[in-house]
């Protein structure tokens, strides 16, 4: 029981940090796992910092992605 709970309070953090456009840290450091191995993983501090600085003081408008 408690693990559904708990599994239904991480969807919806996911659905609201999405819904605002805030990225999941998680994901990003599966995918860093997966597709840079041994590539340095930033800190959840650093990700949300970099996060906020492309959302919102995009240079010319460009959208910048890893892949």
């Amino acid at each position: 029981m408690f693990e559904a709970v708990k599994d239904v309070l991480k969807y919806r953090r996911q659905f609201l940090d999405l819904l605002v456009g805030v990225p999941n840290y998680e994901r990003y450091v599966e995918h860093r796992k997966e597709c840079h191995p041994g590539e340095p993983i930033q800190t959840r501090e650093a990700f949300f910092r970099e996060a906020q600085e492309a959302r919102y003081n995009a240079k010319g408008g460009k959208v910048s992605r890893c892949c």
